[in-house]
């Protein structure tokens, strides 16, 4: 499959499950769950798919992509027929279906990106891919915040169903013929997580990668808590986190440009600065222009990171198993997703959701520590 072929299927992925994100959200609270409830059910987008990534990228290094993206689609069309039950245990089984929906047609498209790209040529691929990503960023909390002012959680629901429905027969016109098989690994021996994480240049990405996803997943869970917390509607809510979306599309188109001027560590510690920066004055503003300009920062922060790390990635995983390290920077970025919503959530009950952000702030700083270090050797 060519490059734009994977971008809309990313696109439609994600559009999906960046609205049934915040649709499942909205919907835990709207029946009455309490912050810790929510979080719990959030959480569940990421606990099982954090089991499984490694696996799953271990199957894409032997058998390919196409069935695994096959699968992903049908799981994030079934989830979000089952999240029209309108229960807090309907809510929890459509995100474990929704979460490794999307964690395997992430990792498929990927690798097969990075398979399917140069030294020369990919950092651009990824950055082309990641600006579909941030069109779906935007997208999809948009459309959401809209259709539930509309029209109700379940017609979101509905509408957020077609997208994989489409992807679905995208993939069925696009079937590869003919596809050379993976590469191996290395014959005969059994792949081992632990190797990875011994090997130091891939280890160091995976560290800053897992922290600056924090901070992506941060602020797609608790801003629909902070924004029903001082009043906003769903659409408001919507409108933000797509300023968000904004600002990492923006920034992208000039990825390339900034790979030229600097180096994958500088451009790392400047969005861990900004988006640490970004936290720390987050909570003091409730006016939605200034929420809209904070969230358009951040996008630029955050936005710029991925294409860089994924890159990192594929030059720095041993030969065969760029499935495998992707599936492990998965596992990282869906254990916090796991652990952070339910963490900040009960932090968010007791002490008020301005403290999570300024907590994530710490840790983004402690990350530029971490960079500096690196550069050291």
């Amino acid at each position: 499959m060519k490059l734009p072929a994977l971008i809309a299927l990313i696109v439609l992925a994600h559009t999906a499950f960046s609205g049934g994100r915040v649709t499942l959200t909205l919907s835990a609270i709207r029946i009455g769950g309490t912050p810790f409830e929510v979080g719990v059910v959030v959480s569940l987008l990421a606990l099982v798919p954090m089991l499984l990534s490694v696996h799953a990228g271990r199957w894409m290094d032997r058998s390919g992509v196409f069935r695994p993206t096959l699968l992903a689609l049908l799981m994030l069309e079934a989830a979000l027929l089952l999240a029209l039950v309108p229960t807090l245990a309907g809510l929890g089984a459509a995100a474990v279906l929704m979460g490794c929906g999307f964690m395997l047609i992430h990792l498929a498209v990927n690798n097969a990106v990075g398979h399917g790209s140069t030294a020369e040529n990919r950092t651009r691929a990824f950055s082309m891919l990641a600006l579909g990503g941030s069109a779906s960023t935007v997208a999809g909390p948009v459309i959401a915040g809209f259709l539930i002012d509309l029209a109700g959680h379940a017609w979101t629901f509905l509408v957020l169903a077609s997208l994989p429905a489409l992807a679905l027969a995208l993939l069925g016109m696009l079937r590869p013929q003919g596809a050379p098989p993976p590469v191996p690994a290395q014959p005969g021996t059994r792949p081992r997580m632990g190797d990875l994480f011994r090997h130091a240049p891939l280890r160091a990405v995976l560290v800053v990668s897992a922290l600056l996803s924090m901070g992506w997943d941060l602020f797609t869970f608790v801003m629909p808590m902070h924004g029903d917390r001082i009043g906003l509607s769903a659409s408001t809510i919507g409108l933000v986190m797509g300023a968000f979306g904004a600002g990492t599309f923006v920034v992208r188109l000039f990825i390339p440009w900034l790979s030229r001027l600097f180096s994958e560590w500088q451009v790392l510690a400047g969005a861990l600065a900004l988006t640490a920066l970004v936290y720390t004055v987050f909570p003091l503003f409730d006016a939605v222009a200034a929420l809209l300009a904070l969230a358009f920062v951040l996008g630029l922060g955050l936005g710029s990171a991925l294409p860089m790390i994924m890159s990192a990635i594929q030059q720095t995983a041993p030969p065969g198993r760029s499935g495998e390290a992707i599936g492990v920077r998965s596992m990282l970025i869906n254990a916090s997703q796991t652990a952070l919503p339910v963490g900040f959530g009960a932090v968010g009950s007791a002490v008020g959701t301005g403290v999570v952000f300024w907590a994530l702030a710490a840790m983004l700083g402690g990350g530029l520590v971490f960079i500096a270090r690196q550069r050291d050797r």
